[in-house]
């Protein structure tokens, strides 16, 4: 008779241990599964983009860190974007879309003031009026897939005004800047 009290003890074992390693599947198989959609969350969804230099001050600094979004994105005027730059697809740019394809830009670079389509821009994001020139000729019409592009420190930007950058093609736009995730004391949503 004292077998089966052994036999009911090592089933038990048994029991335990197989109860055990399907726990342990089931965590792996929940760790798997997370970082395979964290994976895709942030190679399709999000991603996050360095500020490199002071062309966006006041509105973004040197080392800022950006959480951007392409999915579904459609450029609109205002949007701060971060694009790939042909040849260099390890340095993007950060500017804010000033004009979208079809659209007429002209800049006045006595007066500082930039219209699209006739209208001078309302920029209270810009720190300075726009006095910098260089090689654009203008009025420019915005081709068809592309955007014109310029940083918010206009004097200290290198952005569509120069042929370096010009109209930028929609395909190199990474997406929207959201958030501004770093420094901590600047949180925040991105305007």
């Amino acid at each position: 008779m004292e077998q089966y009290p052994r036999r009911d003890m090592l089933g038990s074992k048994e029991k335990h241990k197989e109860q055990a390693y399907r726990e342990l599947y089931e965590w792996m198989e929940v760790a798997v599964v997370s970082i395979l959609c964290m994976v895709v969350l942030f190679t399709f969804a999000f991603r996050f983009a360095s500020v490199d230099g002071n062309s966006m001050k006041p509105t973004l600094h040197n080392r800022d860190w950006l959480l951007v979004s392409g999915l579904f994105y459609q450029p609109q005027p205002g949007d701060v974007v971060v694009v790939t730059q042909q040849g260099d697809p390890e340095h993007p740019l950060i500017k804010r879309i000033i004009a979208t394809e079809f659209q007429e830009v002209d800049i006045d670079f006595e007066a500082g003031v930039v219209y699209v389509d006739g209208k001078a821009l309302e920029e209270p994001y810009v720190n300075a009026p726009t006095t910098s020139q260089y090689d654009m000729e203008f009025l420019q019409t915005v081709p068809e897939g592309c955007v014109f592009l310029l940083g918010d420190n206009r004097n200290e930007s290198l952005d569509s005004r120069s042929s370096a950058v010009g109209m930028v093609d929609t395909r190199y736009i990474m997406g929207r800047a959201l958030f501004r995730l770093l420094p901590v004391n600047q949180i925040g949503k991105v305007n």
